[in-house]
């Protein structure tokens, strides 16, 4: 076996280096995985330019997939996997009912220890994510968002029939709508203020889009509704607009779910706020997604890619190698082209 690897390796905030690292050697309880395709979060934007990682250098990557290539485990050669990437204590209170990402004292791949963003990974067994043969690596490495999507519907629950809105048609909340479809919703209606990102909604084949600059998404869709509302609606924006927008939209005894990971802080009007009191609404907040024995959000995903119910080809629209980081993260960050989800993509 080789005794170094090429890696994305974080010495500092904006110093993102593709270099040659020493090769990861799993332990008793990990196995080797060969990363076929791995996704850029836009958690992982600030984190490379503004915030950075609990410690330098740090190797970047949350989202991804690959090949089980070296493992005590015979049984486990070969093997495709995605990657739950927390890694929890086990000892807190959440850990002890299931609930890991609510942990106290987590672990994390690609911030808290290395990532994603290499040739190879060692990563424990308890976190693997097998899946078939026929979800590709690329669509495997977006469980971990589309996990995140089916927990934050699964907060409040969809009835057959249900309007649901979704405010933000950024990866996951284009995610939330696919899933809502495929749940039984009788109508998705997708809000944002991006053309693009609403015009990749409409290939995904939603007719109910709203440009938030040129129409109130709370009046169209309660002239689709004969003036009630939207049964449940899902922020997936991160901003103080999209959350009005929510209070605005949802119906007397209505549900919101809040999942957006919000820029800057998030104020709202006091007859904004009129609209919780009045309503009587049921708002929850979500986070990560649930995996394990019980619920498991990833292994929905997967199942979610098998049936059709996802569609990700529309949603991934760069792809790399990883020696052109540098590139792709520059793409991410200056925005200077329209782009979804941007991957680095390997072939072995």
């Amino acid at each position: 076996m080789k005794n170094t690897m090429m890696a994305c390796n974080l010495h500092g905030i904006g110093d993102l280096r593709y270099e040659e690292v020493p090769m990861p050697r799993p332990g008793p309880d990990e196995v080797l995985l060969q990363i076929r395709a791995a996704g850029i979060c836009g958690s992982d934007i600030p984190r490379v330019f503004e915030k950075g990682t609990y410690h330098f250098p740090t190797i970047p990557g949350h989202e991804f997939a690959g090949l089980i290539v070296d493992a005590a485990d015979q049984a486990l050669l070969g093997k495709r996997a995605a990657v739950f990437p927390l890694i929890p204590c086990r000892e807190c209170e959440a850990c002890q009912i299931g609930e890991y990402p609510q942990c106290n004292n987590y672990d994390y791949y690609g911030s808290r220890r290395d990532g994603a963003f290499a040739e190879y990974i060692a990563v424990k067994k308890w976190n693997l994510v097998f899946i078939p043969d026929t979800v590709p690596f690329e669509y495997a490495a977006m469980c971990e968002p589309c996990a995140v999507a089916i927990h934050a519907l699964s907060q409040a629950g969809i009835g057959l029939g249900d309007t649901v809105m979704i405010f933000g048609t950024g990866t996951i909340g284009l995610l939330a709508a696919q899933i809502a479809r495929g749940w039984g919703a009788g109508q998705v209606i997708v809000a944002d203020v991006d053309e693009s990102k609403l015009a990749v909604a409409g290939e995904l084949g939603f007719t109910h889009r709203v440009d938030s600059k040129k129409e109130d998404p709370a009046e169209y869709v309660r002239r689709i509704t004969g003036g009630k509302g939207a049964d449940l609606v899902l922020e997936a924006a991160g901003a103080a607009s999209a959350v009005e927008g929510c209070l605005k939209s949802v119906k007397t005894f209505g549900k919101v779910v809040l999942m957006g990971n919000p820029a800057k802080n998030i104020d709202i009007s006091q007859h904004i706020y009129w609209e919780i009191l009045r309503k009587q609404l049921t708002l929850k907040g979500t986070w990560n997604s649930s995996y394990n024995d019980v619920h498991n959000d990833w292994r929905l995903a997967i199942s979610c890619m098998e049936k059709g119910i996802l569609s990700l080809s529309k949603l991934i629209t760069h792809r790399f190698g990883l020696a052109d980081c540098g590139k792709a993260f520059e793409l991410a960050r200056r925005r200077g082209e329209f782009y979804m989800k941007i991957m680095f993509v390997q072939e072995c």
